[in-house]
């Protein structure tokens, strides 16, 4: 059995344990007085208050601007300015062409102060059947008086006071040329012997013969003039071409004596261009050579002797083997010859030196046989010459 045990007594001064009740309306207590202090903590606290944009989050993007230029930045608009629609661009009318204005008359006053400055007509094209012009003086023809003007110094080759290489065209119009179509009547086939004389430097020309044979069918021709001592040749001249409306139209001419040398008439091209690399020269309407311009004078006499007084002038580009220049033949008086072959009576024409290395040449035309040259003479400017004359009758047939 057991035994009961009185509880043993505190001892005096010391309090009692508490009972149950008391702890938990401690612990009640303490949990109040937590939770009124959790409670006022912020409103309580000490310190400035809180921004209300500190708990958002915010995005923020920064842009690198690039280097600032020299140049000053425009000032900022201070207001936006609504852009206007374009206006619409209206066509444009095409001009029309400035008419140059007239120039004013000057009273007839003025124009007796001062003579009038003649101006140059836009150049025409040459006729083909123009031949060379004459300084004769005689009126010419309604045909003639009707022809352009720069036709016939054209053909010619210029005019008698034209300077070697003048361009077709530039007539004198003081020199009094006949202008217009003139014709021509071509010899036919024929060979002419000669006999020759002269002076060749020291020693005189003696023995020697020339020939000059002269072909044509009516289309083209040859000829080939030669000088012969013994049976040797000294001297050779040779032209070929064609005939056409301005009657002889060389081609290819060429001269012989150590060497040829040649000269070329390149019609489609106006130029004459030369075997020994000379610089071409312009070719002139009616250009001849130094062999066929011989025939072409006699052509033009034959035509119409009417045309030719003795004084009067004809004009040609007389072609080289290595030059070219207007020849200025001035038509003389009917002389009679005493030659080999018989007498004959005959035209003179003569080209006279023009510059210091000029040739002289003087051609003796029978009228009674076409106007074929009888006699020929060439005069160096250092004194030789050459004097050429019919030795054999000419045939009966070529007599007018």
């Amino acid at each position: 059995m057991s035994t009961l045990v009185a509880p043993t007594s505190l001892p005096p001064g010391l309090p009692g344990r508490p009972s149950w009740r008391v702890l938990a309306g401690l612990t009640l207590a303490v949990a109040l007085v937590h939770v009124l202090v959790l409670g006022l903590a912020p409103t309580t606290a000490m310190g400035p208050e809180p921004s209300p944009l500190a708990n958002k989050f915010i995005t923020r993007t920064i842009v690198i601007a690039p280097p600032a230029s020299d140049k000053p930045a425009a000032p900022a608009a201070t207001a936006p300015v609504e852009a206007k629609p374009p206006a619409a661009v209206k066509p444009r009318r095409p001009r029309a062409p400035s008419v140059p204005r007239p120039k004013p008359v000057p009273p007839p006053e003025a124009t007796t102060s001062e003579p009038d400055i003649p101006t140059t007509p836009p150049p025409e094209t040459p006729d083909l059947t123009a031949q060379a012009a004459t300084d004769s003086g005689a009126k010419p023809p309604e045909a003639a008086a009707s022809a352009p003007a720069g036709a016939a110094a054209a053909a010619a080759g210029g005019t008698g006071d034209s300077p070697p290489g003048a361009t077709a065209g530039a007539a004198n119009p003081a020199s009094g040329n006949i202008v217009g179509t003139q014709s021509l009547r071509i010899p036919g086939s024929v060979t002419l012997d000669f006999t020759a004389t002269g002076q060749d430097g020291a020693s005189p020309m003696q023995g020697v013969f020339g020939e000059l044979v002269w072909l044509q069918d009516g289309s083209r021709y040859d000829a080939r003039l030669t000088l012969k001592l013994l049976f040797s040749t000294i001297r050779s001249q040779h032209s070929t071409g064609r005939i056409g409306p301005s009657g002889i139209e060389p081609e290819r001419y060429s001269e012989s004596r150590k060497a040829e040398v040649a000269s070329h008439f390149v019609r489609d091209q106006g130029q004459v261009i030369f075997s020994n690399n000379a610089p071409p020269v312009p070719l002139l309407a009616g250009a001849q050579d130094r062999l066929s311009v011989m025939m072409q004078l006699g052509g033009l006499l034959a035509g119409d002797p009417g045309r030719y007084p003795a004084g009067s002038k004809i004009s040609v580009q007389t072609v080289g083997p290595r030059d070219a220049g207007v020849w200025v033949f001035v038509v003389g008086e009917e002389e009679k010859l005493s030659l080999p072959a018989g007498e004959y009576t005959a035209r003179k024409l003569t080209r006279s030196p023009r510059q210091e290395f000029d040739s002289k040449l003087e051609l003796w035309l029978a009228p009674g046989y076409g106007y074929l040259p009888v006699r020929i003479k060439q005069t160096e400017p250092n004194g030789n010459f050459a004097d050429a004359q019919l030795r054999k009758s000419l045939p009966e047939g070529l007599a007018n």
